[in-house]
């Protein structure tokens, strides 16, 4: 399953960034801009506080040893203590009120210095022109509850040594709270899909051994000629059994899923200079490059020219 899953976060090309580690006191609040192509996270090192997430009914509340993933960037509310209508303040004026420089831990809030809250917060940043139902398909708000000890030692090592990195004064403390982050992310989006909500956002495949197993014999060898019945066998199911299965536990074919990944693939590949079109064909398992052409416009919307003129325009900031 993790080989399957790193093969899909390395495609769509996700780095982590840490913000802050925070030292809240009551009452505080920080309205969170919505930001596109990002998955943002929290977790509670110490204290605990609300998350109030645009379009969930419901805020999080988020104990200490929680971590909570807002995959789609959505704006939200963290806050604590009475009044919040009052105290949640915008993320820019709470940077600049507590003068925060960003480095160190930023200090905020009121006059109750027994109830602090540490967080650490970031987001994991993906490629704009990368897509996989996998991200697409997330809710709007994950919520992980007493995650460090419920992943395992490892990461309940690791999120403290995050704790203590994030914002540190010893060389390298940044890059190894990023990179373990990223190891977080991962891990995080795992527990999510190897749980019972996966096949209710249309994720079940990857849950289910016999589909993964289908899933991940695909990745290893998207070029290759897959069919369903190849892709059965790599279950070890019949054709029927699995194509009937696969559809109702992704709300999609299997060919489906193999034709919108290779053609993911294949935008790697265009966007890379000095490339032809037979270049990202053959990449995506397609021997001719007008029937690839014809695929991938069916999928993206534009010819494979248009979309290498469109990321080279966005790339030069035309």
């Amino acid at each position: 399953m993790l080989d399957l899953l790193s093969d899909i976060l390395t495609n769509l090309s996700m780095r982590g960034t840490i913000y802050f580690r925070t030292s809240f006191t009551k009452p505080w609040g920080v309205a969170v801009p919505n930001y596109e192509n990002v998955a943002r996270f929290h977790f509670a090192h110490r204290g605990r506080c609300l998350v109030r997430v645009d379009g969930v009914a419901d805020p999080v509340d988020l104990a200490q040893g929680d971590l909570v993933i807002i995959p789609h960037g959505a704006a939200h509310d963290l806050y604590c203590g009475h009044n919040p209508e009052r105290t949640i303040m915008p993320l820019d004026t709470v940077l600049q009120t507590s003068a925060f420089k960003g480095m160190g831990v930023l200090v905020y809030g009121g006059d109750e210095p027994q109830s602090e809250t540490q967080l650490i917060c970031g987001h994991f940043a993906f490629d704009p022109h990368a897509r996989h139902i996998l991200m697409e398909r997330l809710p709007l708000v994950i919520h992980l509850k007493n995650y460090g000890e419920n992943a395992g030692r490892w990461m309940e090592a690791t999120l403290r040594m995050i704790g203590e990195e994030t914002g540190g004064q010893k060389m390298g403390d940044d890059l190894i709270a990023l990179k373990m982050s990223e190891a977080i992310m991962a891990q995080a989006i795992r527990s999510f899909i190897e749980g019972s909500d996966a096949l209710e956002q249309g994720l079940g495949a990857f849950a289910d051994k016999n589909l993964s197993r289908a899933l991940d014999a695909f990745h290893k060898a998207p070029a290759k000629g897959w069919t369903v019945e190849t892709l059965a066998r790599a279950a070890g199911m019949s054709r029927t059994g699995f194509a009937v299965q696969f559809q109702k536990a992704m709300d999609m074919t299997p060919i489906d899923y193999v034709t919108k990944w290779r053609m993911e693939i294949a935008k790697k590949v265009l966007v890379m200079q000095e490339t032809s079109l037979t270049d990202a064909a053959e990449v995506a398992g397609y021997a001719s490059d007008s029937a690839f052409a014809r695929t991938f416009k069916k999928e993206a919307g534009i010819s494979p020219a248009e979309f290498r003129k469109s990321v080279s325009a966005n790339s030069s900031g035309l």
